[in-house]
């Protein structure tokens, strides 16, 4: 949908990188968080009494709130400014952020979480819409590439950090500072957007689609709920009703989405993108990676610190590996997956496939005296993997779809990898957590079988991507030049549009 910017108040020249600064530093803890907290899991698990299903929602939690709010967040910020909502994002995070540090119970951890989710949502579509508003078209390269930049040190420093402050114990706070942390960043940036961020709206902003958000978040959480908590219920019947009643409620939500689409355009999801083949078949692909590759780090994270008994810091900086690869193979993806992006998309998940299918044989084989060194290597593959796929993976996605929808496009499919990333946990957690938590043999004999099998999930899903790539669109001729204009520009600014996209466009 074409609309109409009112322009931001022009910010003295400073100023705007002081304001770049605030929001790449909201971008930074949200990418953060979603790394951080994973290693400190099995401490927070032990602490609190709680059981796994405690430890699937606070990964969960997040990813579907986020996923379920993500779309509405940029749209709130169209409407009613995207100065405004980005603050009222940082505060809620910063808020929610005190809350799960606080928690004491399970269930306030999940509830801190599941608010962290929303508030990012909030937050995080408005980082790319205002550095398109506050710098002109020749800045953007300059802009997007300090953003891929910090967003490339979220990634990596993510798990070193949660390692580090659960095992330094800081202050006396253990893992609650994996989460208090946010506090003097989040404090900083409302201050400073406050005084420097400029404010702009667009006066043709879509309607709210609150329909469209109430029926897709009752079936997300239909879905979500009976995987998570299945295991320690018994699976009781109802709990297979209620994921089929989810399913089924995707129909009137379809339904729904049309009607609205040919009424104003206003739809949360337009169907008119699912007119072209092979971007319905390319969201499919994205969930597919995206839940393959965080349950991969959930069950390794527990197989080192509970199976193999290594500490925190130790599972963190075993971790490190993974960003190395992804680094290594970056700007190869960028500079040469223009020419056919699909062949990436295939390369790199079969390099993840044969990354995992390594971890597989090397926890059957080593068992007990798996090295730090070995689990690395494996991790190393994994990421030279995600690093040929994930920089071009959502451009390829909409490679078919009409200019005048990519910013509802891109939305989509961003909303849906932090759908499928939530997925992805349950279901790995359900193999995961019912092969370790019973059965013959030591605890650590449980874990290392349960990570050996539970793996073979991510095998089988990075590999049915790689079938599925030739689905994707390829190159069209009137791309060529542009693909090949753009590898000569920094990847890191291109990454930048992929890992924080706003549909304000």
């Amino acid at each position: 949908m074409t609309t109409t910017e009112t322009p931001p108040a022009q910010a003295p020249s400073n100023r705007k990188w002081v304001a770049l600064a605030v929001v790449l530093l909201a971008a930074f803890i949200d990418n953060v968080d979603a790394t951080i907290v994973t290693v400190a899991l099995p401490t927070i698990q032990k602490d609190l009494g709680a059981g796994f299903s405690t430890a699937q929602w606070t990964l969960a939690g997040y990813a579907l709130a986020f996923a379920v709010f993500l779309i509405t967040g940029g749209r709130l910020g169209d409407i009613f400014g995207r100065k405004r909502l980005f603050i009222i994002g940082v505060v809620g995070f910063t808020l929610a952020s005190v809350v799960c540090g606080a928690a004491a119970t399970p269930g306030v951890l999940v509830g801190g979480r599941l608010a962290q989710g929303i508030m990012a949502a909030l937050m995080v579509p408005q980082v790319m819409a205002v550095i398109m508003t506050t710098f002109d078209q020749k800045e953007w390269v300059v802009a997007f590439s300090m953003m891929g930049a910090v967003l490339g040190l979220g990634g990596v420093s993510g798990p070193l950090l949660g390692g580090v402050l659960t095992d330094l114990d800081v202050m006396g706070l253990g893992w609650r500072s994996v989460f208090l942390i946010n506090v003097p960043i989040g404090v900083t940036a409302v201050a400073l957007a406050a005084w420097c961020l400029p404010e702009s709206r667009s006066e043709q902003a879509p309607r709210l689609d609150v329909p469209g958000v109430a029926l897709v978040t009752v079936a997300a959480l239909g879905l979500m709920f009976p995987l998570v908590q299945g295991r320690e219920q018994g699976w009781p019947v109802w709990m297979f009703v209620v994921m089929g009643a989810a399913l089924l409620l995707l129909i009137p939500f379809a339904l729904y989405q049309r009607r609205r689409h040919e009424r104003d355009g206003s739809a949360l999801i337009p169907p008119t993108l699912f007119k072209h083949r092979s971007f319905t078949a390319g969201v499919f692909v994205v969930m597919l990676v995206f839940s393959g590759i965080t349950s991969f780090f959930l069950v390794l994270t527990y197989q080192m610190q509970l199976g193999l008994g290594w500490s925190a810091i130790r599972t963190a900086l075993v971790t490190v590996a993974f960003p190395i690869g992804i680094m290594a193979t970056f700007q190869i993806a960028w500079r040469k997956g223009t020419a056919n992006g699909r062949a990436f998309v295939a390369l790199g998940t079969s390099v993840m496939a044969v990354g995992t299918l390594l971890m597989i044989l090397l926890t059957r084989t080593q068992g007990q005296d798996l090295t730090w060194y070995q689990v690395a290597g494996a991790e190393l593959v994994v990421g030279l993997g995600m690093g040929l796929c994930s920089p071009i993976l959502t451009h390829v996605v909409l490679g078919d779809v009409p200019p005048q929808d990519a910013g509802a496009g891109s939305g989509v499919v961003n909303a849906l990898i932090q759908f499928g990333t939530a997925v992805g946990i349950a279901v790995v957690g359900v193999i995961f957590f019912s092969l370790s938590g019973s059965g013959a043999g030591s605890r650590a004999e449980r874990f290392s079988d349960a990570t050996a099998v539970t793996l073979w999930y991510n095998v089988g899903v990075f590999a049915l991507v790689a079938l599925l790539s030739p689905l994707l669109p390829g190159r069209r001729p009137q791309e060529a030049q542009k693909g090949d204009a753009a590898a000569d520009a920094p990847a890191d600014a291109k990454a930048a549009e992929r890992v924080v996209p706003t549909d304000a466009e």
